[in-house]
């Protein structure tokens, strides 16, 4: 009886309650299996492609859709599939780095302290992102992306120099490090304000007020009372972000300061056929098909974050039945 009782009550938790809502509704089902498929094919890249991605034919470049190269080939020769393949694999590590860095993890825990402890920390915290926040997103974006990455490299190679450890700049670190550093400014304030409100609308129940009377400390409440309360709304606007990160990530590399050549990205991609120079200008012309897989694959990712959002927004809300 009492393992049945116990069965019975778990099955009814809130966390499978969530669940699901979340599975009832078809639009998010589908956004999630196509963005499992594209971010494990970015993951599994190595062995999913089919060439390597700085692999090069001259004698067969611009070729069209073909049982070698899925996609075609690139002006170099290079199979556009295996380019995908790891240009994902790119937007997967710079989107999650950017959102741990800067949403999750100064975002969360910024909005805890200024909406818990409130006065001069509130204030300075709200101004210091009104401050960065008064900046158009991308603009600011761009100037701190090509600002830092001459300092950062530079002082990369110094650590390679003085300690004799190599591959911090060939193997990408270092634009992961960039890029990351350059969207700290999109995302942390809008969570961080997100966060502060929900801590607000808590900070003053009956629960919290109970664990003070006992004696808790600020530390525990804070991460065991009040962060589990409003997790929710977090995760919304953490899928939100996932997706604002990518297309960010992919304008950076289209513009030259995210991730270099020769590590593919899907920015790059777009810019060899779209950028300036005759070159360009006559693949796009004659080729404009060599446009479809990245644009569709950058579509896809950010359509497919925005649905599951949406999706999420319904599946925590109180209201919603």
């Amino acid at each position: 009886m009492d393992n049945n009782k116990y069965s019975k009550v778990n099955s009814n938790s809130p966390f499978k309650i969530t669940l699901n809502k979340l599975f009832k509704k078809k639009l998010a089902v589908a956004s999630m299996i196509i963005l499992l498929i594209l971010y494990g094919s970015g993951i599994f890249a190595s062995f999913l492609s089919p060439y390597p991605y700085t692999e090069t034919d001259l004698v067969n470049t611009q070729e069209g859709p073909s049982k070698e190269h899925f996609f075609g080939t690139d002006r170099l020769g290079r199979d556009i599939f295996t380019r995908v393949l790891w240009g994902i694999q790119t937007t997967v590590i710079v989107t999650f780095v950017g959102l741990l860095t800067g949403s999750l993890i100064l975002g969360v825990s910024l909005g805890l302290i200024s909406g818990y402890f409130q006065g001069k920390i509130d204030a300075l915290i709200m101004r210091l992102g009104e401050i960065t926040s008064a900046f158009p997103d991308i603009l600011l974006i761009i100037l701190l992306a090509a600002t830092l990455r001459p300092r950062i490299v530079d002082f990369a190679r110094d650590i390679e120099e003085k300690t004799g450890i190599s591959g911090l700049i060939s193997s990408g670190f270092i634009d992961y490090v960039v890029i990351g550093f350059a969207l700290l400014p999109l995302s942390w304030f809008g969570m961080m304000r997100l966060v502060r409100g929900q801590v607000l609308s808590v900070a003053n129940s009956e629960y919290i007020e109970s664990a003070k009377a006992m004696g808790v400390s600020r530390t525990r409440i804070l991460i065991k009372h009040v962060f589990p309360n409003i997790l929710g709304p977090i995760i919304v606007s953490a899928t939100f972000g996932l997706g604002a990160v990518a297309g960010t990530e992919i304008i950076l590399s289209f513009f030259g300061l995210g991730v270099q050549p020769p590590r593919p990205s899907l920015g790059i991609m777009i810019s060899d056929v779209t950028g300036r120079g005759s070159a360009s200008v006559s693949v796009l012309k004659n080729h404009p098909e060599q446009l479809l897989a990245p644009i569709i694959v950058v579509w896809l990712l950010i359509f497919c974050w925005n649905l599951l959002g949406d999706a999420l927004t319904d599946v925590f809300n109180p209201r919603s039945r």
